[in-house]
Protein backbone atom coordinates (compact mmCIF):
# COMPACT_ATOMS: atom_id res chain seq x y z
CA UNK A 1 0.00 0.00 0.00
CA UNK A 2 2.66 2.59 1.03
CA UNK A 3 4.59 1.91 -2.17
CA UNK A 4 1.24 2.28 -4.38
CA UNK A 5 0.95 5.27 -2.59
CA UNK A 6 4.09 6.91 -2.83
CA UNK A 7 3.79 6.21 -6.77
CA UNK A 8 0.30 7.69 -6.99
CA UNK A 9 2.16 11.18 -5.09
CA UNK A 10 4.23 10.79 -7.80
CA UNK A 11 2.27 11.05 -10.96
CA UNK A 12 0.33 13.55 -9.67
CA UNK A 13 3.45 15.66 -9.27
CA UNK A 14 4.28 15.20 -12.75
CA UNK A 15 0.84 15.98 -13.80
CA UNK A 16 0.93 19.60 -12.03
CA UNK A 17 4.57 19.89 -13.08
CA UNK A 18 2.83 19.62 -16.80
CA UNK A 19 0.34 22.43 -15.69
CA UNK A 20 2.70 24.67 -14.64
CA UNK A 21 4.87 24.51 -17.75
CA UNK A 22 5.13 27.80 -19.38
CA UNK A 23 3.38 29.56 -16.78
CA UNK A 24 4.72 32.96 -15.61
CA UNK A 25 4.33 33.48 -11.73
CA UNK A 26 4.02 37.23 -10.47
CA UNK A 27 7.03 38.71 -9.05
CA UNK A 28 6.58 39.73 -5.50
CA UNK A 29 8.99 42.75 -4.63
CA UNK A 30 9.34 42.98 -0.97
CA UNK A 31 8.75 46.37 0.33
CA UNK A 32 11.87 47.68 2.56
CA UNK A 33 11.27 47.42 6.40
CA UNK A 34 10.22 50.68 7.43
CA UNK A 35 9.24 52.67 3.89
CA UNK A 36 7.95 55.65 3.73
CA UNK A 37 6.20 58.22 1.36
CA UNK A 38 6.02 62.00 1.75
CA UNK A 39 4.22 64.81 -0.18
CA UNK A 40 7.66 65.49 -1.48
CA UNK A 41 8.62 62.16 -2.97
CA UNK A 42 6.97 63.69 -6.20
CA UNK A 43 8.68 66.85 -6.05
CA UNK A 44 11.78 67.80 -3.34
CA UNK A 45 13.03 64.27 -3.72
CA UNK A 46 11.88 62.90 -6.74
CA UNK A 47 15.28 62.73 -8.37
CA UNK A 48 16.41 60.60 -5.18
CA UNK A 49 13.47 58.01 -5.05
CA UNK A 50 14.44 54.78 -5.85
CA UNK A 51 18.08 54.83 -5.88
CA UNK A 52 20.37 53.21 -3.00
CA UNK A 53 23.79 53.70 -1.76
CA UNK A 54 26.12 56.08 -3.53
CA UNK A 55 23.76 56.97 -6.11
CA UNK A 56 21.22 58.16 -3.29
CA UNK A 57 23.76 59.83 -1.23
CA UNK A 58 24.60 61.73 -4.35
CA UNK A 59 21.17 62.73 -5.32
CA UNK A 60 20.37 63.55 -1.65
CA UNK A 61 23.19 65.51 -1.41
CA UNK A 62 22.60 67.72 -4.44
CA UNK A 63 19.03 68.38 -3.56
CA UNK A 64 20.15 69.14 0.05
CA UNK A 65 22.39 71.99 -1.05
CA UNK A 66 20.76 73.42 -3.85
CA UNK A 67 18.33 76.72 -3.26
CA UNK A 68 19.62 77.03 0.00
CA UNK A 69 19.65 80.04 2.29
CA UNK A 70 21.84 80.75 5.12
CA UNK A 71 21.56 83.12 8.59
CA UNK A 72 24.28 83.95 10.94
CA UNK A 73 25.30 83.01 14.22
CA UNK A 74 23.53 85.48 16.38
CA UNK A 75 20.30 84.96 14.24
CA UNK A 76 20.31 80.97 14.98
CA UNK A 77 19.27 81.97 18.54
CA UNK A 78 15.93 83.53 17.54
CA UNK A 79 15.53 80.60 15.03
CA UNK A 80 15.62 78.03 18.19
CA UNK A 81 13.55 79.79 19.84
CA UNK A 82 11.02 78.90 16.83
CA UNK A 83 12.20 75.41 15.68
CA UNK A 84 12.82 74.19 19.18
CA UNK A 85 9.37 75.33 20.71
CA UNK A 86 7.97 73.29 23.24
CA UNK A 87 4.42 72.40 21.69
CA UNK A 88 3.09 72.55 25.20
CA UNK A 89 4.58 76.04 26.12
CA UNK A 90 5.12 78.40 23.57
CA UNK A 91 7.32 80.17 26.36
CA UNK A 92 9.43 77.86 26.66
CA UNK A 93 11.87 75.56 24.11
CA UNK A 94 12.85 72.01 24.51
CA UNK A 95 16.64 71.09 25.27
CA UNK A 96 18.47 68.25 23.76
CA UNK A 97 19.84 65.54 25.44
CA UNK A 98 17.44 66.41 28.93
CA UNK A 99 14.31 67.33 27.63
CA UNK A 100 13.66 69.77 30.02
CA UNK A 101 11.03 72.96 29.16
CA UNK A 102 12.98 76.07 29.55
CA UNK A 103 12.39 79.73 29.09
CA UNK A 104 13.11 81.13 25.36
CA UNK A 105 14.58 83.93 27.47
CA UNK A 106 17.02 82.20 29.26
CA UNK A 107 19.59 81.52 26.39
CA UNK A 108 22.93 82.41 27.05
CA UNK A 109 26.32 81.45 28.63
CA UNK A 110 25.39 80.97 32.20
CA UNK A 111 24.40 78.53 34.35
CA UNK A 112 20.84 77.62 34.29
CA UNK A 113 20.53 79.17 30.51
CA UNK A 114 20.45 77.18 27.56
CA UNK A 115 22.57 77.36 24.65
CA UNK A 116 23.01 76.59 20.95
CA UNK A 117 24.34 72.66 20.65
CA UNK A 118 26.23 71.83 17.72
CA UNK A 119 25.58 67.73 17.35
CA UNK A 120 28.21 67.44 14.65
CA UNK A 121 30.42 69.52 17.02
CA UNK A 122 32.32 72.14 15.62
CA UNK A 123 36.28 70.79 15.87
CA UNK A 124 34.67 67.38 13.65
CA UNK A 125 35.47 69.86 10.53
CA UNK A 126 37.21 72.80 12.17
CA UNK A 127 33.70 74.78 10.81
CA UNK A 128 33.62 77.10 13.43
CA UNK A 129 30.53 79.32 13.64
CA UNK A 130 30.41 80.44 10.18
CA UNK A 131 27.55 80.11 7.78
CA UNK A 132 27.42 77.16 6.63
CA UNK A 133 27.98 74.06 8.62
CA UNK A 134 28.77 76.56 11.91
CA UNK A 135 24.69 77.41 11.29
CA UNK A 136 23.16 74.84 9.91
CA UNK A 137 19.86 74.92 11.95
CA UNK A 138 19.29 70.59 11.23
CA UNK A 139 22.03 70.30 13.71
CA UNK A 140 21.75 73.06 16.32
CA UNK A 141 19.77 72.74 19.17
CA UNK A 142 18.72 74.52 22.37
CA UNK A 143 20.72 72.49 25.35
CA UNK A 144 21.22 73.07 28.80
CA UNK A 145 25.16 74.73 29.18
CA UNK A 146 26.45 72.77 31.73
CA UNK A 147 25.13 69.25 29.74
CA UNK A 148 25.91 70.78 26.40
CA UNK A 149 30.10 71.53 28.50
CA UNK A 150 29.91 67.83 29.26
CA UNK A 151 29.12 66.49 25.87
CA UNK A 152 31.64 68.72 24.47
CA UNK A 153 33.08 67.20 21.05
CA UNK A 154 32.85 63.63 22.24
CA UNK A 155 31.56 60.74 19.54
CA UNK A 156 28.41 59.76 20.21
CA UNK A 157 28.34 55.53 21.75
CA UNK A 158 27.06 53.44 24.19
CA UNK A 159 27.74 53.35 27.72
CA UNK A 160 29.31 55.38 30.26
CA UNK A 161 28.19 57.54 33.98
CA UNK A 162 24.79 59.43 34.14
CA UNK A 163 25.15 63.33 33.54
CA UNK A 164 23.90 65.93 35.89
CA UNK A 165 20.80 67.93 34.55
CA UNK A 166 20.18 65.38 31.67
CA UNK A 167 18.43 62.01 33.34
CA UNK A 168 19.04 59.33 30.91
CA UNK A 169 22.10 60.31 29.07
CA UNK A 170 25.38 58.47 29.54
CA UNK A 171 28.73 60.05 29.25
CA UNK A 172 32.25 58.79 29.38
CA UNK A 173 36.40 60.11 28.78
CA UNK A 174 35.41 59.75 24.76
CA UNK A 175 31.69 59.20 24.24
CA UNK A 176 28.42 60.66 24.93
CA UNK A 177 25.16 59.08 24.86
CA UNK A 178 21.87 61.15 24.69
CA UNK A 179 18.64 59.61 26.24
CA UNK A 180 16.52 57.48 24.39
CA UNK A 181 14.13 60.03 23.57
CA UNK A 182 16.98 61.84 21.63
CA UNK A 183 18.65 59.00 20.13
CA UNK A 184 16.96 58.77 16.07
CA UNK A 185 17.23 63.01 17.11
CA UNK A 186 21.14 62.48 17.14
CA UNK A 187 21.39 60.01 14.68
CA UNK A 188 19.27 61.97 11.80
CA UNK A 189 21.60 65.38 12.45
CA UNK A 190 24.88 63.97 12.37
CA UNK A 191 23.67 61.58 8.98
CA UNK A 192 22.22 64.67 7.22
CA UNK A 193 25.40 66.15 8.07
CA UNK A 194 27.77 64.03 6.32
CA UNK A 195 25.32 64.19 3.22
CA UNK A 196 25.09 67.61 3.37
CA UNK A 197 28.99 68.75 3.38
CA UNK A 198 30.74 66.61 0.68
CA UNK A 199 33.69 69.05 0.48
CA UNK A 200 32.35 70.74 -2.62
CA UNK A 201 31.51 74.18 -1.44
CA UNK A 202 34.71 75.70 0.71
CA UNK A 203 33.59 73.51 3.78
CA UNK A 204 35.50 69.97 5.00
CA UNK A 205 34.18 66.58 3.84
CA UNK A 206 32.12 65.80 6.55
CA UNK A 207 31.73 61.82 7.01
CA UNK A 208 30.44 59.25 9.75
CA UNK A 209 32.52 56.51 10.71
CA UNK A 210 32.43 53.49 13.34
CA UNK A 211 35.28 55.33 15.30
CA UNK A 212 35.27 57.32 18.24
CA UNK A 213 38.55 60.25 18.49
CA UNK A 214 38.61 59.85 15.15
CA UNK A 215 40.63 62.66 13.33
CA UNK A 216 38.96 66.13 11.73
CA UNK A 217 36.02 65.84 9.68
CA UNK A 218 34.41 62.53 10.87
CA UNK A 219 31.99 61.90 13.33
CA UNK A 220 31.31 58.19 14.97
CA UNK A 221 30.31 56.08 15.90
CA UNK A 222 28.09 55.06 12.80
CA UNK A 223 26.96 51.74 13.58
CA UNK A 224 25.49 52.89 16.62
CA UNK A 225 23.91 56.16 15.29
CA UNK A 226 22.22 53.67 12.57
CA UNK A 227 20.49 51.63 15.68
CA UNK A 228 19.30 54.11 17.01
CA UNK A 229 17.34 55.61 14.07
CA UNK A 230 16.06 52.92 14.10
CA UNK A 231 15.11 52.59 17.81
CA UNK A 232 13.96 56.13 17.95
CA UNK A 233 11.94 56.98 14.82
CA UNK A 234 11.03 60.68 14.08
CA UNK A 235 8.57 61.85 16.56
CA UNK A 236 5.81 64.96 16.08
CA UNK A 237 8.77 67.55 17.05
CA UNK A 238 11.24 66.26 14.55
CA UNK A 239 9.19 66.49 11.62
CA UNK A 240 7.88 70.25 12.56
CA UNK A 241 11.43 71.01 13.44
CA UNK A 242 12.63 69.98 9.64
CA UNK A 243 9.04 71.99 8.31
CA UNK A 244 9.64 74.58 9.77
CA UNK A 245 13.36 74.88 8.81
CA UNK A 246 12.06 74.18 4.84
CA UNK A 247 9.61 76.87 4.82
CA UNK A 248 10.87 79.61 7.32
CA UNK A 249 14.84 79.46 7.40
CA UNK A 250 16.88 77.60 4.89
CA UNK A 251 14.90 76.02 2.67
CA UNK A 252 16.01 72.36 2.51
CA UNK A 253 15.04 69.69 4.93
CA UNK A 254 16.60 66.43 6.97
CA UNK A 255 15.96 63.60 4.29
CA UNK A 256 16.15 60.85 6.94
CA UNK A 257 13.44 62.38 9.39
CA UNK A 258 10.99 62.02 6.00
CA UNK A 259 12.79 58.84 4.84
CA UNK A 260 14.82 57.10 8.23
CA UNK A 261 15.10 53.70 5.86
CA UNK A 262 17.29 55.99 3.95
CA UNK A 263 20.05 55.35 6.26
CA UNK A 264 20.08 51.71 5.73
CA UNK A 265 20.36 52.41 1.70
CA UNK A 266 23.04 54.53 2.31
CA UNK A 267 25.38 53.27 4.76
Amino acid sequence: MSVARRGSWKSLAAGVAAVLVGLTLPTVTATPAGATTTAYDSTYYKNAVGKSGAALKSSLHTIIGSGTSKISYDAVWNALKTTDQDPNNSANVLLLYSGVSRSKSLNGGNVGDWNREHVWAQSHGNFGTSAGPGTDLHHLRAADVQVNSTRGNKDFDKGGSPVAGAPGSLTDADSFEPRDADKGDVARMILYMAVRYEGDDSFPDLEANDSINGSTRFHGRLSVLKQWNQQDPPSAFEERRNQIIFDTYQKNRNPFIDHPEWVNLIW
